[in-house]
């Protein structure tokens, strides 16, 4: 089967959605043997046109020119898509330029036999284009043949989604858990927080930025005792939210540490008590670091946003779920969990079962993998 994969970046940016198209365009070559190519714009400003070959995935980074409210200025995107072809065209959304593509030229469909669709989120940060941009994402949506989302909250809650629900097809964001199996860690890599203390250790890994709602986490560690954060993460904010903690006289029980490679952030998560995401708006539309603390039996805090973050950690099962910007809530919640060993203990290994059975990438690779076979199998 030849698929092309479509977004606005790949590895190596670092972020939710590129994750997610790494981990099945390299599981589609290795679980399928299927023939994957990747068409992305560079996510730095370059001239260069780079082609890779990446784990057996054929990635094309084209040349970018500069970013529009994130969306990459890439003029060679829409020729360079439409000199390709394939059995499967699956394109990662938001992407304006993908579904524009698709809009105005329309002999692009002709060299796919079908085109599928991943809506990772609603557009929300750049709403203010949506009165024009709205009418050519209701087009792509009618165009498209099927419609995969993470979780069923993101078709209700969706601006766009429920009048086309009869595409939509529910499959998990997978990723790679083999090492949360193991609990084993490496000496080298021990939070240091839980060497320097005997307090229980909160931890958060994410952007610095204002939807990851930090802000109200650091507030709520005021009502919080005999404990340390560790937020993990780099971002515009690092700066203000340094300034806060200072403020707050809890420079001795909070640490900001720049992003870490790999090893040392699986034995964060490994050593921690608690794993917490605040997030404030829809932005927020998954949550995959909510997967890797539950992998590794931690339990989980996060908020109430109509989004996949509560379809992953189910509250009073997997961990609580709170109000969104309420520091109040957020320390309750963490006291609670914190100060009864029983149900810490039982969240975390309910999170465990839950995220190695139903978040795995293989499962998700498979799942994927057998849509597109339904779709060329019903070719009328």
């Amino acid at each position: 089967m030849k698929i092309v994969q479509t977004n606005k970046a790949y590895y190596p940016k670092v972020g939710g959605i590129e994750t997610t198209i790494t981990i099945l365009s390299e599981g589609l070559v290795k679980n399928n043997s299927a023939d994957v190519e990747v068409l992305v714009c560079n996510h730095k400003k370059t001239t260069e046109d780079i082609k890779k070959n990446i784990n057996g995935v054929n990635v094309h980074y084209l040349p970018t020119y500069g970013f529009v409210s994130s969306l990459p200025l890439s003029p060679n995107y829409p020729t360079s898509l439409l000199k390709l072809n394939g059995d499967i065209l699956h394109i990662h959304q938001p992407f304006p330029l993908a579904d524009l593509t698709l809009e105005f030229f329309p002999k692009l469909r002709k060299n796919f036999l079908r085109i599928v669709t991943s809506w990772h989120c609603d557009i929300t940060r750049q709403k203010w284009a949506l009165p024009f941009y709205g009418k050519y994402i209701h087009k792509f949506l009618s165009m498209v043949d099927k419609i995969i989302v993470s979780n069923p909250y993101l078709i209700d809650n969706s601006e766009f989604l429920p009048v086309y629900k009869n595409k939509c097809e529910v499959i998990p964001i997978g990723i790679n858990l083999e090492w949360a199996k193991s609990n084993s860690k490496d000496d080298n890599h021990y939070n240091h927080l839980q060497h320097e203390t005997k307090d229980s250790v909160i931890l958060f890994v994410g952007r610095l930025v204002v939807y990851k709602g930090i802000e109200y986490l650091i507030r709520a560690m005021q009502d919080v005792k005999n404990s340390s954060l560790v937020i993990i993460g780099s971002g515009p904010l690092e700066k203000t939210l340094k300034s806060l903690i200072n403020e707050l006289n809890l420079s001795s029980r909070i640490s900001i540490l720049p992003e870490v490679d790999d090893n040392t952030l699986q034995n964060y998560y490994k050593t921690c008590d608690l794993f917490v995401l605040p997030s404030i708006n829809k932005t927020e539309a998954y949550g995959i670091v909510q997967i890797e603390a539950m992998a590794c039996g931690k339990p989980v805090i996060c908020t109430e946003l109509g989004t996949g973050t509560t379809y992953l950690n189910i509250n009073n099962f997997t961990g609580l779920v709170v109000p969104p910007s309420d520091s109040k809530s957020l320390a309750e919640a963490i006291n609670k969990i914190l100060g009864d060993n029983e149900l810490k203990t039982t969240f975390g290994k309910n999170g465990k079962k839950r995220a190695l059975a139903e978040f795995n990438s293989d499962k998700m690779v498979k799942s994927t993998y057998e849509l597109y076979e339904e779709l060329l199998k019903n070719l009328s």
